[in-house]
């Protein structure tokens, strides 16, 4: 099985999956558990996306995450880049007063002192129940809309509360030059063809990031299709250490 056929099959599993894994990626439901002082499975769920991107950057939204499912499987409608580089800073605006309010909820609760990792779930299972199934429709909704709306995979660039959290481990680790997983390129090899620009589900100019040897955008989620689309084998994904892929200059 290629590359991409084995992404896209663990992507339909991880849609498949998703009223299961609902809670444990929502926004709402910490907000519910810190306003009782309870560290709930998205709070540390979160958290692992944040120390995971450390060595693996943003691999969970090009590999796992359900929400990035439903917005490749919407592209199969309509089909077209994001064009507007500065909606990729909404979801920013959303993230920052989220993160002060679930701080705040936690204050007012007396701190967070327990943690039960199946909070608002039953036996495990996120949509169990008619309110659930509604709130889960509608966020399906959102996410399938803003793809339609807004372009190639619109809700990760607009409304995603998840992706800034692997965004600044990934900067982080560039700061610390940590080894992880990165796109290495050879751009000598490079014909110009745009192969890897048109393919990107991100909308990112990747022709422009070879030519700059510059392969550490904040809105690449290593999904590899650049790779897996390039005639000439220019680009890779690999784990390395940050001596052997580290590049200065990162487009935005």
């Amino acid at each position: 099985m290629s590359r991409q056929r084995t992404r896209q099959a663990v992507l339909t599993i991880s849609a498949i999956l998703f009223p299961v894994t609902f809670y444990y990626l929502s926004p709402a439901v910490i907000l519910m558990g810190a306003s009782e002082g309870i560290v709930t499975g998205s709070f540390i769920v979160f958290g692992l996306l944040f120390f995971g991107s450390l060595f693996f950057g943003r691999a969970f939204c090009g590999w796992i995450c359900p929400g990035g499912a439903i917005g490749e499987g919407m592209c199969r409608i309509r089909d077209r880049r994001v064009t507007r580089r500065w909606v990729s800073w909404i979801k920013y605006a959303i993230w920052v007063p989220w993160l002060a309010l679930i701080a705040a909820l936690a204050v007012r609760a007396g701190g967070l002192t327990r943690a039960e990792f199946t909070y608002q779930t039953w036996h495990g299972i996120s949509v169990s129940s008619w309110n659930a199934l509604f709130v889960f429709a509608i966020v399906v909704t959102l996410i399938a809309s803003l793809t339609l709306l807004v372009g190639r995979r619109g809700f990760c660039h607009t409304a995603c509360w998840m992706a800034p959290f692997m965004i600044l481990g990934r900067a982080l680790r560039d700061r610390l030059r940590l080894p992880g997983l990165r796109l290495q390129v050879h751009a000598s090899d490079c014909i110009s063809c745009g192969a890897c620009t048109r393919t990107c589900p991100m909308s990112l100019d990747v022709q422009a990031m070879v030519k700059h040897e510059a392969m550490t955008a904040t809105e690449c989620i290593l999904c590899a299709r650049c790779a897996d689309g390039c005639p000439k084998n220019v680009i890779s994904l690999r784990f390395c250490g940050a001596s052997d892929c580290w590049h200065d200059n990162s487009p935005q």
